[in-house]
């Protein structure tokens, strides 16, 4: 590896257009109004209500905006990695305007992060989405990623580590040692992963038995975007009382595959402007993801 090659890297800039239709399927990918098809802070993801002129848009929808992020990681100059052995280890989402029901994005990536961590390198991607039309930024996205056996690249002491994003832009999660200030349970369907991968992720982990089998699980695993799309809309739901513009920032690190048919328990506790939450999997009774969900005030006017 040539650290500084990566960590100057540009990536050709990309679009993605999307319709109502696309924000419908998400939502229906994440849970939307599965346990009660007439959900009053739901149906708005799908349906007109009301005489809305657009379905409104769940924020973690921005995910999508750059379906090609990981395959891209193949285009930095002086990276020789296994994908094989690639962990999306973390997504970090700003929102700065409210997702529009259709649009066209410009995508504009930059390598924000790399760090040797001795048995792997972990590599931090930025794309900021622009609404092509206005050229108005709606939102930023960084991927993190750990490429097992890719570390031990540093040339000097201590290890190569760098960063080009402000060292206090993603808040450290400490969990209170109290009861959560609300929970929320939900089953997923044992379709999920069938359902989320009408929203791009075409990867057959989610979808093949035997490719599954071979990644050393029973059986396709839940998309780690899915579960995290579980677990914001919970909180928009729970504790937003339904407001998704609502939601400023989004921190999600992914920590255990989840099976489809599982049941997700989503804890959450008040922090200030942030909303911590722990979601784990009752059947098992492990975490499977972290982080927190920074909210605008319920006054702000966006």
């Amino acid at each position: 590896m040539d650290p500084e090659a990566i960590i100057s890297y540009q990536f050709p800039e990309a679009e993605f257009t999307y319709t109502e239709r696309d924000v419908a399927y998400y939502a229906l990918g994440v849970g939307a109004c599965s346990g009660d098809a007439v959900d009053e802070k739901e149906l708005k993801y799908v349906y007109h209500e009301n005489g809305q002129s657009h379905i409104k848009v769940l924020p973690t929808f921005a995910t999508l905006f750059n379906p090609g992020a990981i395959r891209n990681f193949m285009r930095i100059p002086s990276m020789e990695f296994d994908p094989r052995l690639l962990l999306h280890g973390q997504q970090y989402i700003e929102i700065y305007s409210p997702l529009p029901a259709n649009a066209c994005i410009q995508n504009k990536s930059v390598v924000a992060g790399l760090h040797d961590k001795g048995k792997a390198a972990v590599i931090e991607v930025d794309t900021t989405s622009y609404d092509r039309e206005s050229g108005k930024a709606l939102c930023l996205n960084r991927l993190t990623v750990y490429l097992r056996g890719a570390g031990g690249f540093s040339k000097s002491s201590p290890p190569y580590s760098c960063s080009k994003y402000p060292s206090d832009q993603i808040k450290p999660v400490k969990f209170p040692n109290c009861q959560p200030f609300t929970v929320s349970e939900e089953c997923t369907q044992k379709s999920q992963a069938l359902l989320y991968r009408l929203s791009g992720d075409y990867n057959p982990l989610h979808s093949d038995p035997m490719v599954a089998e071979v990644a050393g699980f029973s059986h396709p695993i839940l998309h780690g975007l899915c579960t995290l799309g579980f677990a914001v809309r919970a909180i928009i739901k729970c504790v937003c009382n339904g407001e998704p513009t609502r939601v400023k920032s989004i921190l999600g690190r992914f920590l255990l595959h989840v099976y489809p048919g599982e049941t997700l328990i989503t804890e959450m506790w008040l922090e200030d402007s942030r909303v911590l939450y722990k979601t784990k999997v009752n059947e098992r009774n492990k975490t499977v993801l972290s982080g927190y969900v920074g909210l605008h005030p319920p006054t702000t006017s966006l």
